[in-house]
């Protein structure tokens, strides 16, 4: 079954499109957290972050980065959040590769917020989970 976004994509479906290209699309989150909310998804249906290729990944984040300053610059906020979630217990509910672009303004009211875990962690497991990640990456 196709997903919301492949839809979108056929024209199936509405959607406030405000690029495309031959690879990605974006257009106006529906829900609209903050003023200018867009969603940038990669045309071929990737899961997530976790399945889209580099080199395409490498594309997406390329266009994320130009129409971040437009939409900071347009709707003149004060910061943006970029947001990719990658599977159900981290929020993602379209199961289509996408980045949420979020605008962000002095008055909003959207949370996102990290809880700091720094207290809990000795320099050893810094040191063990930093390695892990570098023995991945050979």
């Amino acid at each position: 079954m196709a997903t919301i976004f492949e839809r979108i994509i056929a024209r199936e479906i509405p959607a406030y499109i405000v690029y495309e290209d031959e690879k990605v699309i974006a257009f106006l989150d529906i829900s609209q957290a903050t003023k200018g909310h867009t969603l940038l998804v990669s045309k071929t249906p990737y899961r997530n972050i976790l399945d889209i290729p580099d080199e395409e990944a490498g594309y997406v984040f390329k266009v994320a980065s130009r129409l971040s300053k437009v939409l900071k610059n347009v709707f003149q906020a004060d910061g943006l959040n970029m947001l990719a979630n990658a599977e159900e217990r981290a929020g993602q509910t379209v199961f289509h590769f996408h980045v949420h672009l979020i605008p962000r303004y002095a008055d909003d009211d959207l949370m996102i917020r990290f809880t700091s875990h720094m207290d809990r962690l000795s320099e050893p497991e810094y040191e063990k989970r930093a390695n892990m990640i570098k023995a991945a990456l050979s």
